[in-house]
């Protein structure tokens, strides 16, 4: 599966937050990157405002744009409100799940972890990041000692972190449970969602 591997810093730069974590390099240089970036002072389209949304989203998440797409037109089927529904969406994913959970450092070593095989949901192994998760399902480290190493090394690592409310997690048994769907408010985006439908609806 195809996901970004470029330099992490330039695009939280871009966007002047931390896309994928704590950056001490972006807090020593809150601008943008290249020659030119402290002294861009561009005015953006509605188009061009619509992209940058979409772009936040889509890095933070860790989805290339036929992946981020595909995401934006199953909410559109659905029933509601087509941004809360996208967001709903991304946070329910399995690799965003294993990493609220602590299971994982970041989304990107979440990703990883479920790839090679170290996550299991219902007692079945998932190897699939994009897996959607619903309400009551249980997602849990796998019983084999790499995995369970890892999985406590990173539970160690994210003390600082909250487990967020719509889910419950054991730490003792390694196990995460999806009590319901969260809302918008919940998920708190780090971007606009109502500017990356527009984007994509024009």
């Amino acid at each position: 599966m195809a996901r970004y591997t470029g330099p992490r810093t330039r695009i939280s730069r871009r966007f002047g937050i931390p896309m994928f974590g704590a950056d001490k390099y972006l807090e020593r240089r809150n601008y943008g990157p290249g020659v030119h970036g402290p002294k861009s002072r561009r005015k953006h389209t509605d188009y061009g405002l619509g992209l940058i949304e979409k772009q936040k989203l889509r890095y933070f998440y860790g989805l290339m744009e036929k992946q981020f797409r595909g995401v934006y037109e199953k909410a559109l089927n659905r029933r509601g409100v087509t941004g809360e529904q996208m967001l709903q969406i991304l946070e329910t994913r399995l690799d965003n799940v294993v990493y609220h959970l602590g299971f994982a450092a970041t989304r990107a070593a979440a990703r990883q972890m479920v790839t090679h095989g170290h996550v299991k949901v219902n007692g079945r192994k998932v190897n699939v990041p994009s897996y959607a998760l619903k309400v009551n399902d249980i997602i849990e480290v796998k019983e084999h000692n790499v995995s369970r190493q890892l999985a406590t090394k990173n539970l160690e690592h994210s003390t600082s972190r909250v487990v967020p409310d719509w889910m419950q997690l054991n730490k003792e048994s390694m196990k995460g449970t999806v009590m319901r769907i969260p809302t918008r408010d919940e998920i708190q985006p780090i971007a606009n969602e109502q500017a990356v439908v527009e984007f994509y609806s024009r």
